[in-house]
């Protein structure tokens, strides 16, 4: 029998990765995990049926999105919803960084770039928003190209290095499981804002319609996460 090619398996393990990750990330989105449980690598791997490096690898880019928490010793545990504090803290940190990546993307902005945020917003519109996160991850993924691609087009290594470290929206979108997208039609009106300002050039006005719509993500949120402290 012939052994399989370097490149081949590199590409087979990529994709076993990717789907470990993918997996893990649709049950931790959805709350099928308690808070605070431990992940143990051992168990995922038998329970998942693969070996232990995908599950680790899985876990340690899962960290970067705050979904689980790595303690020194102790392995991974669940990381629990976050608070409406911590909500507004990310939201401050993405404050502070998006608006001046949105001006900076005007500055370099590219009949692609314009095409590719007009493809995410569609994708947008027209994403499924149900309850669980099978449901409406192509939403959260329009969503992510949105913002990465306005982050790429600063052309600041660091601000990108610093956006991608908040994690994106994954943490806000864990508000949504059980209950569906919630406040679609703000946000897609906010997206359209802020391509209208890219394409006509105006620095200003793309750095204030990005200020406006994060912080209606931030308002939003709140209300949505203490709604649902309330609830429970």
């Amino acid at each position: 029998m012939n052994a399989v090619p370097r490149r081949a398996q590199v590409v087979q393990r990529q994709v076993l990765a990717d789907h470990v990750y993918d997996a893990l990330l649709a049950s931790l989105v959805d709350g099928r995990f308690n808070a605070g449980s431990p992940l143990t690598i051992d168990r995922l791997a038998r329970e998942m049926d693969v070996s232990q490096t995908p599950i680790r690898e899985a876990l340690a880019r899962l960290e970067s999105t705050g979904l689980v928490r790595r303690n020194a010793l102790k392995g991974y545990r669940v990381a629990p919803p976050p608070t409406s504090e911590e909500l507004a803290e990310l939201l401050d940190a993405r404050l502070l960084l998006e608006p001046d990546n949105a001006r900076r993307a005007t500055e370099h902005r590219t009949d692609e770039l314009l095409a590719s945020l007009r493809t995410s917003i569609d994708d947008l519109a027209s994403s499924p928003r149900g309850p669980s996160f099978s449901q409406f991850r192509e939403y959260w993924e329009a969503d992510e190209r949105f913002h990465l691609a306005i982050a790429e087009a600063g052309h600041n290594q660091f601000l990108l290095r610093a956006y991608r470290s908040l994690g994106g929206q994954v943490q806000r979108f864990r508000l949504f499981a059980g209950l569906g997208v919630t406040d679609a039609e703000f946000a897609i009106a906010e997206h359209l804002t802020i391509l209208h300002a890219l394409e006509s050039g105006d620095a200003d006005a793309a750095q204030r319609a990005m200020t406006e719509h994060l912080q209606g993500v931030r308002g939003r949120a709140i209300d949505e996460s203490e709604r649902l402290g309330t609830a429970s």
